[in-house]
């Protein structure tokens, strides 16, 4: 930590700071939403859950009767509907997306209004309505492709699709509207893995444990972009810090959230290793690796978020790996070849949105 952090981090530490007792959480019931809300209720927090339910509420289902919770359906861009649902809410944690490329890439016009238009908007109706702090998930990937050994924040953004393309957009909405009353602060994750409750088996460590298992294959599509990644344990715990870090050291600032940095090909070996100890009646599991024209390639340093705020993450790819391992014996994710539920693409195919 600089000499000026420590002297900021000081004097906040002296100064009573407000914790919010009442978190609204756009895109709550998703795949980072449906383990954070659990967490946010287990601290404490009084939580509003704004979401489509495109993929069901089941993944809640563990606290739907909770007297903390409450469950809006709604959309983002409904602006009566979220000023009625944030009443009261001192913060906000901005999950809700079409996440995912393909996903953004099927209706490009949907996913501008629900990406990027309806997010200036949202910001503004929060802050009117009284929220003081503002937690946007951004992403890693709007980092494009980099060949820098490690990327900062301060690093050029070079989106190359259109779904990392509207989180950069949105980052200076939300900074414009910094002020002593309303904290702003972006997060940009790597690619989250592990297990939730409303489970996504179509990013990189996820998808190559799930083809591991079930297909005893792995398939590589290119193999040489670096990608980094995320345990969901590390993601939601940073979430709930960034509730209660003083306002001076988060207040209009960018955080890359990182752990591993690896190549897709370094990963399925890494997959590959760890299915085979859990599972050695397999023996045995191939690697095959395809051309891809995914160009997204980057190290993220997160060196930052370390320094200035102490997060360091503590779970890795073969936690990751291992939990969803649990979750396939245990029968959690029933037919995860198959299902569409835990694919983003083919959910969005099936239902109507416009």
């Amino acid at each position: 930590m600089t000499a000026n952090e420590k002297a900021k981090a000081s004097s906040t530490s002296q100064a009573p700071q407000k914790r919010p007792k009442r978190i609204f959480v756009p895109g709550g019931a998703g795949y980072v939403g449906s383990v954070l809300t659990p967490e946010l209720l287990k601290a404490g927090y009084e939580v509003c859950v704004y979401d489509l339910f495109i993929y069901g509420g089941e993944s809640l289902a563990q606290v739907r009767d909770h007297p903390g919770l409450r469950l809006v359906k709604g959309d983002v861009r409904d602006l009566a509907k979220v000023r009625e649902a944030v009443r009261g809410c001192d913060a906000v944690i901005h999950l809700a997306c079409i996440s995912n490329d393909p996903s953004v890439e099927l209706d490009p016009d949907l996913s501008l209004t629900i990406n990027y238009q309806s997010f200036g908007p949202l910001v503004k109706a929060c802050k009117e309505a009284g929220a003081r702090r503002f937690v946007f998930a951004s992403s890693g990937s709007v980092y494009g492709v980099s060949e820098s050994p490690d990327v900062t924040e301060e690093h050029p953004l070079v989106p190359v699709s259109l779904y990392n393309k509207y989180k950069a957009k949105c980052e200076p909405l939300l900074l414009r509207e910094q002020s002593p009353d309303f904290t702003t602060v972006i997060i940009r994750p790597a690619t989250i893995c592990g297990y939730s409750p409303r489970q996504r088996l179509d990013l990189t460590v996820n998808i190559l444990t799930t083809h591991a298992v079930h297909a005893g294959k792995i398939t590589v599509f290119g193999g040489t972009q670096m990608r980094p990644n995320l345990h969901m344990k590390d993601m939601v715990e940073l979430y709930l810090r960034m509730l209660e870090y003083p306002e001076k050291l988060i207040e209009g600032r960018i955080f890359n959230a990182a752990y591993q940095n690896y190549s897709v090909a370094e990963t399925a070996e890494v997959v590959r290793r760890v299915v085979l100890e859990e599972m050695p009646e397999k023996k045995s599991i191939e690697i095959v690796t395809t051309p891809s024209d995914d160009i997204r390639s980057y190290h993220i340093s997160s060196e930052k978020i370390r320094r200035v705020l102490g997060f360091e993450p503590r779970f890795t790819i073969e936690d990751a790996a291992r939990d969803l391992i649990k979750a396939f014996r245990t029968g959690l994710l029933p037919d995860p070849l198959n299902n569409i539920r835990y694919y983003n693409l083919k959910q969005m195919k099936s239902v109507k949105l416009c």
